[in-house]
């Protein structure tokens, strides 16, 4: 992050104050930006670019200026309370590079990650284990409070650190023993003995007591010397195998190809991220012709319950939708093709969840291919021993990911 940066502050027509130091692309799909929702404003960042200070949306003013100068600095937490009370409607200021900013990227990226990042199979794409993100995050929102604030707690979703160590608190354990398994000077160690100490400060405020707590708590007292044995937290998660009976298919197959897998219309957990995880093939089966589509599972997609369609279209007719179950790594269904029984036509296969579906939007292919870029490199940078200093250096659950070999899978 530049020592400054200049910033502009503007009013909308509702009142809204926004900070920006670009022209924010608002067509940009949502998984390219990272969001805080914190006291007063939305805070965003795109996650392929250096975390520059964020773009802000101030709503109420009032609660912002709590950490309007931790974050920007106080020449820009000045321009907007003067852009809130008075004409001109728009100014320039400069935005300091603050501790908190680059802790508040850092919390951003996180939520981001545990929404969007977009594990594979076949890309060779581990998952972030759970437990080891949502610790981290957990850390994280304690040394950001001043974001936050106790007004009206509906609205600032991301202040969430004990909610976060309650669902993942199991995780507390594997994160002690990696602890105590790596040198005490290196950077693992002091970002693991960071986190840790945070969450049990933020546990103590939020009056929080369980074993692993107390475990957690006399840990920090007494860390033993390093060297130890350490299996890494969690683990890739692997395809299980679903009871039941295979599709044999049959008939002539007349055509195949690969659908459209369009992140925005269903939510994470459910599909496989690679870009090539929906196909289909069409078969001859006397005068009728079928179509079957199958969808890579995400490995932690549930089998049962999940109501996931494929939608398709005939040379750009009318959609029809196909239900779609679970069968081993797969999303699998079928459906009679009203296509003519000669001819070539044109399929357009996509995956969507009825009811999260927001419909098909312009291609976004670059930027998933941008994301899939993006989280390599964060991986091969968890693999090297570098400092890790940078306020975005790699999290701990990518550390352990980027450990993750093919042989894992």
């Amino acid at each position: 992050m530049a020592a400054e940066t200049e910033v502009r502050v503007g009013r909308a027509d509702d009142g809204t104050i926004r900070i920006t130091a670009a022209s924010p692309d608002t067509h940009r799909p949502a998984f390219t930006q990272a969001v805080l929702d914190v006291a007063g404003a939305v805070l965003v960042w795109p996650v392929a670019d250096d975390p520059g200070p964020p773009t802000a949306y101030v709503h109420d003013v009032g609660r912002a200026q709590q950490w309007l100068w931790a974050v920007y600095g106080e020449r820009t937490a000045a321009a907007v309370h003067a852009c809130a009370a008075a004409e001109p409607d728009e100014f320039r200021a400069a935005a300091d590079a603050t501790a908190l900013a680059g802790s508040a990227a850092r919390l951003a990226f996180g939520h981001w990650a545990a929404r969007w990042w977009p594990a594979s199979y076949p890309d060779q794409i581990p998952a972030l284990e759970p437990d080891v993100l949502g610790l981290e995050l957990a850390a994280l929102s304690c040394q950001c409070q001043q974001l936050f604030d106790s007004d009206s707690l509906d609205d600032q979703p991301d202040d969430c650190a004990a909610s976060l160590i309650g669902e993942h608190q199991t995780g507390l354990d594997p994160l002690i023993r990696w602890w105590h398994s790596v040198p005490a000077q290196s950077d693992t160690a002091r970002l693991l003995e960071n986190v840790l100490r945070l969450v049990d400060a933020a546990a103590d405020n939020a009056g929080l007591d369980t074993t692993a707590l107390r475990r957690l708590r006399s840990s920090l007292d007494r860390r033993p010397a390093s060297g130890g044995l350490f299996t890494r937290p969690g683990g890739p998660g692997g395809y299980a195998l679903a009871a039941g009976t295979a599709h044999v298919p049959s008939g002539r197959v007349i055509a195949r190809g690969t659908g459209v897998n369009d992140w925005r219309r269903y939510p994470p957990g459910l599909v496989d991220a690679a870009e090539n995880a929906v196909t289909w093939t069409a078969r001859a089966i006397g005068a009728r012709r079928e179509i079957e589509v199958e969808v890579l599972a995400d490995a932690v997609a549930p089998a049962v319950g999940v109501p996931l369609v494929a939608e398709v279209r005939v040379d750009g007719g009318t959609a029809d939708r196909i239900r779609l179950g679970r069968r081993d790594d797969l999303w699998t269904g079928r459906a009679d093709l009203n296509v003519p029984a000669t001819g070539q036509p044109h399929l357009d296969v996509q995956v969507l969840l009825p009811g999260f579906d927001p419909g098909a939007g312009a291609d976004v292919r670059a930027d998933r291919d941008a994301i899939r870029s993006l989280v390599r490199r964060r991986l091969a940078a968890g693999a090297e021993p570098a400092p890790r200093s940078s306020p975005m250096g790699p999290f701990l659950a990518e550390i352990a990911a980027a450990t993750t070999t093919e042989e894992d899978y």
